[in-house]
């Protein structure tokens, strides 16, 4: 029997009502913060994510999945969703709208990654993207949403970690001089961030090896090294989330795994998942836009990892009560009442009713035993003796009454 690959699982049953459910509570928000979705391609040409996740990032040089097509051309399977939505942006020509422009997105990522709980190799990201406005509002809104987001799932327990990592004025020169730090440290640090000293050394500070994370514990901080216009950005974003009584915390060590973020950068912990604690990471991404071939477009946004929120709701036990039973099973206790059924059934549906029948012949008593297991709350029996009589047999399996109507009674009831 063939399985589904390492690193992919199906979702089905009551598994995927908990995923419509989150969904669901995500594009309601979305609709509130004035959000439109957007649907970009699951692959995209590879020098894309090259580009802007940055060649030394983990994802391009482990994690991304790379083929050539027939025609030659050398494609990525998406490993995150803001470099696609960036590239529809400016080849759509949205640039030449009336910013900002605000979207959103839901789909699977891809990195080839050891698949661990919350962490598989095909993925889910929820996000949301801000083109167009450097005014540091915006990056308090993006936090602010997602504040709302996991307030109206329940969360009690989360913490936001947020720091500045600069642009690439003030950014270099923080380089240099942890670049030199570390060298101090080199023989401490694991074979990843020996490299990354060289290629991109603010990675170092997010390390997640105990004794990389001890051997810098004492690195200078980069807000020592921010440029004015990023210090006043900072500033002006953590001002405006005490205005709005949004709690958090400044953690120097915050850089994000991603090149292209700038100024602002952000994640919500959870800890109770221990390692992969981080259900939603974002920021500024104001040189995206330019470094995917278009002009400056400063932008800003976040996405969250779908399994993880899911993982963590489990946890602290946030699913609804289970809706009331509902619906309507049509038992047909007669094969010759089959046509008249069928169109008694179509006729519920077209009022909008959840209805079902039974296509397997089962007994009266097999039937009544499905519909009850299945959730639904009214049984309509359909017989020879209700067709004799015109009648139909209409039984509430909540409160245990039953009663005899018309057809057109039936669904004038349902129809009330």
């Amino acid at each position: 029997m063939k399985k589904a690959p390492r690193g992919t699982r199906d979702i089905l049953l009551q598994e995927a009502v908990k995923w419509q459910y989150l969904e669901e509570v995500f594009r309601e928000m979305c609709f509130k913060y004035n959000f439109t979705e957007i649907r970009t391609p699951i692959f995209e040409e590879s020098e894309l994510f090259v580009r802007s996740v940055g060649e030394a990032s983990d994802i391009i040089k482990k994690e991304m999945y790379v083929f050539k097509d027939r025609g030659g051309r050398e494609l990525a399977l998406r490993p995150e969703g803001t470099a696609g939505v960036t590239r529809a942006y400016l080849e759509h020509g949205l640039n030449h709208r009336a910013q900002p422009l605000k979207f959103f997105y839901f789909g699977p990522m891809f990195r080839y990654d050891r698949p661990q709980a919350g962490r598989q190799r095909q993925f889910y990201q929820m996000g949301i993207e801000t083109f167009g406005t450097e005014d540091p509002a915006a990056d308090v809104e993006i936090i602010k949403f997602t504040a709302d987001l996991f307030a109206k799932l329940g969360f009690e327990n989360l913490s936001l970690q947020i720091n500045s990592v600069g642009c690439p004025q003030c950014r270099p020169s923080f380089q240099d001089y942890l670049r030199n730090f570390a060298r101090e440290k080199e023989s401490s640090l694991c074979p990843d961030c020996r490299q990354r000293m060289q290629t991109n050394p603010l990675r170092i500070l997010d390390c997640k090896v105990l004794s990389c994370r001890e051997a810098m514990q004492d690195a200078p901080a980069l807000d020592s090294f921010l440029c004015p216009s990023c210090r006043e950005s900072f500033e002006m974003v953590l001002k405006l989330l005490q205005a709005l009584q949004i709690p958090y915390q400044v953690d120097p060590c915050l850089v994000r795994g991603l090149d292209y973020y700038t100024k602002t950068a952000f994640e919500f912990i959870f800890d109770a998942l221990d390692t992969q604690n981080s259900l939603v990471g974002g920021g500024r991404y104001d040189h995206l836009v330019e470094s995917c071939g278009g002009p400056y477009v400063p932008g800003v946004g976040m996405a969250a990892g779908v399994e993880r929120i899911l993982l963590a709701m489990e946890k602290e036990n946030l699913w609804p009560a289970e809706d009331a039973p509902d619906g309507i099973f049509l038992a047909i206790d007669d094969p010759g009442l089959r046509g008249e059924g069928l169109l008694l059934l179509y006729q519920l549906r077209a009022q909008g009713l959840k209805a079902e029948t039974d296509y397997l012949g089962r007994s009266l008593k097999a039937q009544m035993k499905y519909a009850h297991r299945h959730g639904f709350r009214y049984v309509v029996i359909l017989g020879k003796e209700e067709k004799l009589h015109k009648k139909l047999k209409l039984r509430d399996l909540l409160q245990g009454e039953q009663q005899e109507v018309s057809p057109a009674e039936l669904l004038k009831h349902f129809k009330s």
